[in-house]
């Protein structure tokens, strides 16, 4: 007799699929990649290949070979996970360590824990932070970008990077945007130093926009975020403007853009009720702005989302979506 595997009810007959939104989520993911391989070169079109062939394939090889279930393998769920994967990490990354990364990603992250719609932790960034863990050097190695026809990249920190240790030598906030020539011109369109999330708001943005237009997001999370990170930043700056960044500054510089539109809204490992998405945002941001101001690390996107990704059961138990049918 054949085995079914029935979910619990309601059951509910939609269009759409996880491989449709996980192919819009690709699509709306483009502009960012086309910007940082012009940008990078082909040093970061070799990061975004490897983790993305890394990710399928382990994913596969885990589903057919390890968990004997091939209906576990979801191609474009890892393609995503190692597009993002290789967007959170410097273009000078080696080949081998984006390949550690995706195994933490898939291995530890997601197929440990029985596959898509199982895991507790966005696997990307569980990737993303071992490997800021382990491989420091690497993973704090910034190049101002040199162009996809061969130009030489400069050495350099990330905005973040530089306002940290500009402030530990007992410099200003403006005298550390003025000595290297920030502007919000280039935090939008960016040439500036960093990982592919982080060349280009306006590509990231254009992604997001796609997403919302499509219906495969909703906007509580990531409005929660900004909002979050606009409140308390400016309060910050206004009592105190020489030691504190301004709230444009922080939203975008560093991973938060990418990290609220695309990572923080994944349908897994996030809130199922609108109530439940906004307590998360306002987490996600208060806590990363609480590592930007006052932590060690520069950045503290990742390891905000991470920690609400293991508050989201207790929101969920609070916070009831609406059952269906009921008024």
């Amino acid at each position: 007799m054949d085995k079914y595997l029935v979910s619990p009810n309601p059951h509910v007959h939609a269009a759409v699929s996880s491989d449709s939104l996980m192919r819009d989520v690709i699509i709306a993911l483009l502009p960012a990649i086309v910007v940082s391989v012009v940008f990078y070169g082909w040093s970061e079109l070799l990061v975004l290949a490897v983790g993305a062939l890394s990710c399928v394939l382990l994913e596969y090889v885990i589903a057919r070979w390890l968990m004997k279930d091939i209906r576990l393998f979801s191609g474009s769920s890892a393609l995503v996970t190692g597009l993002l994967l290789s967007m959170n990490l410097p273009s000078t990354t080696p080949w081998w360590v984006v390949f550690i990364g995706a195994i933490v990603a898939i291995g530890v992250a997601k197929m440990s824990f029985g596959g898509l719609g199982q895991n507790v932790f966005n696997p990307a960034i569980t990737g993303r932070v071992f490997l800021l863990v382990s491989f420091p050097t690497y993973m704090t190695h910034w190049e101002i970008p040199g162009g996809l026809w061969g130009a030489d990249a400069v050495t350099g920190a990330t905005p973040l990077g530089a306002i940290k240790e500009g402030l530990m030598q007992g410099g200003t906030v403006q005298d550390i945007m003025a000595a290297n020539g920030y502007s919000y011109g280039q935090m939008l369109f960016a040439n500036l130093g960093g990982s592919a999330g982080e060349i280009s708001a306006i590509a990231l943005l254009l992604g997001f926009v796609y997403l919302l237009v499509r219906r495969v997001i909703k906007p509580h999370i990531t409005l929660s975020i900004w909002a979050t990170v606009i409140v308390f930043a400016g309060i910050m700056w206004l009592i105190n403007p020489a030691r504190f960044t301004d709230p444009v500054f922080n939203l975008l510089t560093g991973g938060m853009i990418l990290g609220s539109c695309f990572m923080a809204t994944d349908y897994v490992t996030s809130p199922m009720s609108n109530k439940g998405g906004i307590i998360f945002g306002i987490g996600i941001g208060l806590i990363a702005m609480l590592i930007r101001y006052f932590g060690s690390y520069p950045e503290g996107v990742s390891f905000a989302i991470l920690i609400m990704n293991a508050a989201v059961p207790l929101i969920n138990r609070f916070c009831h979506q609406k059952k269906f049918g009921r008024e």
